[in-house]
């Protein structure tokens, strides 16, 4: 019998979620993306009870509310320093860069299949829901099964387009043949999902949405306009992670062919990550060190703020499942400059919502930073439609609604 929580919006009862996933914030202001969080938040502010299950990691708490959201962290291997896997950048880069790390992954996944199946024995849970197909959606369907609970999971894109060969291949196979609803965020994920089961019957496309509020403020925008832009070139944007894959050596490189037309041309790479000394190694190679500029991680909360100082976001990703920041910044009325790559199409259409140019083409980034300076008619277009497509279609708001409905229709068959 489900546990069933008062709706806010006094319509339908609510049941009780574990939700579990591998990337999380570690507390409260950490540059962990904050999304499966928001999630869980929406989901409760609507009616539900979300308890996140996580792995631990050095600094953090084992347990903990994080904005009304119960927060529990399984310790992995010991001692703690040494949980390495997650976190930092993503399971994937942390595997990449350190071999090791692959040495810890049986561990990882032991102990986060015995902490799923205590907590929905414990728990009462009505539904289980797990982000990536691998750890979180295989031994969430080792624990699910076995008890019988309704079980979805959520497909954001790593899981299926990093993890390859063939034996990873067959764990995925067998996940996604064994759950009870599989959700990807964004087009190109679905085609990859299907590519390994073409006969999911409960395949749903629900992007992860992004806060509709602009809380920024216009004195402290101001101050960040003054401190970086420099004459009255335009100033431009990136936010995400400093790595090879976000493609933030080709913006470096954009910069360095538009100063020569545009002079005055400024730039901030706003973010954390692994390749982050390379990216300022190249600006001092190039002399650019006095028109890019590196403010570091910044809080979510901040990044309206930003988005208000500046007049273009660019985005040069290589890789991209989905894009976030690419519709938080449509959401901020901030022209979008982008890669035809992956799940940015979705949200970036060319000339209507933004406009794209091919991955590893920074004359291309030049060239639309020039005609969004130059046709000032194409850029408040790009800023209206933009802002239209991301408040409709991919607000936490919307986001949260489907899952919901998803998982009333699995509870209340």
């Amino acid at each position: 019998m489900p546990i069933l929580f008062k709706n806010s919006y006094g319509t339908k009862p609510k049941g009780r979620i574990l939700c579990v996933t591998s990337n999380f914030p570690r507390w409260l202001s950490d540059s962990t993306t904050p999304f499966v969080l928001n999630l869980a938040e929406d989901l409760q502010r609507i009616g539900w009870k979300v308890d996140v299950l996580a792995p631990h990691a050095p600094g953090a708490y084992r347990t903990e509310v994080l904005k009304n959201v119960n927060v529990e962290r399984f310790r992995y291997f010991w001692p703690e320093t040494q949980q390495t896997v997650c976190y930092q950048g993503g399971a994937l880069i942390n595997l990449r860069t350190d071999k090791v790390n692959y040495l810890k992954l049986p561990s990882l996944i032991a102990f986060e299949w015995l902490n799923i199946f205590s907590k929905l024995i414990k728990g009462r849970y009505d539904l289980l829901h797990s982000h990536w197909i691998l750890p979180q959606g295989f031994t969430g369907v080792l624990a699910s099964r076995l008890l019988k609970i309704p079980h979805v999971t959520t497909v954001h894109g790593g899981d299926v387009f990093g993890l390859q060969g063939k034996a990873l291949k067959k764990f995925k196979q067998f996940t996604l043949s064994n759950v009870d609803a599989v959700t990807v965020n964004s087009s190109v994920t679905e085609e990859a999902v299907l590519k390994l089961n073409q006969n999911l019957d409960e395949l749903h496309r629900i992007p992860m949405g992004v806060t509709d509020k602009n809380w920024s403020s216009e004195i402290e925008s101001e101050k960040i306009k003054k401190k970086y832009q420099k004459g009255v070139g335009p100033l431009l944007i990136f936010i995400g992670r400093l790595v090879e894959e976000k493609g933030v050596g080709d913006l470096i490189q954009a910069v360095k062919l538009l100063k020569k037309q545009i002079p005055d041309v400024s730039c901030l790479i706003v973010g954390e990550g692994q390749d982050r000394k390379l990216f300022e190694n190249l600006v001092k190679k190039l002399r650019l060190s006095n028109r890019i500029f590196f403010p570091g991680w910044i809080e979510p909360e901040k990044i309206p703020v930003y988005l208000a100082a500046v007049d273009i976001f660019v985005g040069p990703s290589r890789h991209e499942a989905q894009g976030l920041t690419f519709i938080e910044a449509m959401m901020a009325k901030v022209p979008v400059i982008a890669t035809r790559i992956g799940g940015i199409v979705d949200s970036v259409k060319h000339e209507e919502t933004g406009l794209l140019v091919n991955e590893k083409a920074p004359e291309e980034i030049a060239f639309s930073v020039q005609r969004l300076i130059n046709e000032s008619g194409l850029s408040d277009k790009l800023k209206k439609n933009g802002y239209k497509i991301a408040t409709s279609k991919f607000s936490r708001k919307a986001s949260a609604m489907k899952f919901s409905h998803l998982f009333e229709r699995l509870i209340f068959p």
